[in-house]
């Protein structure tokens, strides 16, 4: 077990994570909309960029534009650590990310290597499951994104949208076997109320808090808060009193 750590830029995160994620490993963040997985990953980038590590946000639905914008609400300027070359955004799609990582000498392989990216932000790999229909294939899809970030070595969070209430769920592609880790947000009802938790399934080669804990995201980011008391079925959406 490797005492290194690569910090997330929230605190309390890391905290759960016991100082931060392992370097070079692909962790899944899942949530549903609007929950924060982007915001969180800005965190994520910020620090990497304190740190002096080069940053890559590839992204699959959202203009650069709009990124800049949603970025700049919660205080982080997005354009300005471009113009230092501190971070890298790419708009592409599915298909020519998969390429090009097959691919050494493509355009995208290139550029991570001459910009030494340490840190990468996927949003979202719930994309390639567009790509096929079969789970075989799609699973060999997923092996080839996993490794081609783990063969340079590069800590990535990769976003996943999960549309359903229930966190038991079919994994098409089991990408979740795949990862060497797993940070769940979710919507909660509390006494008739919307809140957020937060809770870490897996990281391979660590040990990490289980608990289930409030969030809140303001300008800055996520906040990470207390684990819930007192409560059952947290996890199910609406949860009930012991």
């Amino acid at each position: 077990m490797s005492n290194e750590r690569v910090a997330t830029g929230v605190p309390g995160l890391d905290k759960m994570l016991h100082g931060g994620l392992l370097p070079g490993t692909a962790v899944l963040l899942r949530g549903a909309p609007g929950v924060g997985k982007t915001t969180l990953s800005f965190q994520f980038l910020k620090q990497g960029i304190a740190e002096d590590e080069s940053g890559l946000f590839i992204t699959f639905e959202e203009f650069p534009a709009a990124l800049y914008r949603d970025a700049a609400s919660l205080g982080f300027d997005l354009q300005a650590w471009e113009h230092e070359g501190k971070l890298q955004i790419i708009f592409t799609s599915p298909e020519v990310l998969l390429k090009s990582l097959q691919d050494p000498t493509s355009i995208i392989c290139q550029r991570l290597r001459m910009t030494d990216v340490r840190r990468a932000v996927l949003d979202s790999a719930t994309h390639f499951g567009r790509l096929t229909a079969d789970d075989l294939e799609l699973r060999e899809i997923y092996n080839t994104l996993v490794n081609s970030l783990h063969r340079d070595q590069i800590t990535t969070l990769l976003l996943s949208e999960e549309q359903r209430s229930g966190y038991r769920q079919t994994d098409r592609g089991a990408l979740s076997f795949l990862t060497d880790g797993i940070i769940l947000l979710r919507y909660v009802e509390v006494e008739s109320t919307i809140q957020r938790a937060i809770v870490i399934f897996k990281l391979r080669g660590s040990g990490h808090d289980c608990k289930i804990r409030h969030y809140q995201i303001a300008e800055g980011g996520v906040v990470i808060g207390e684990p819930f008391q007192g409560r059952q079925a947290i996890l199910s959406g609406i949860s009930h009193r012991i």
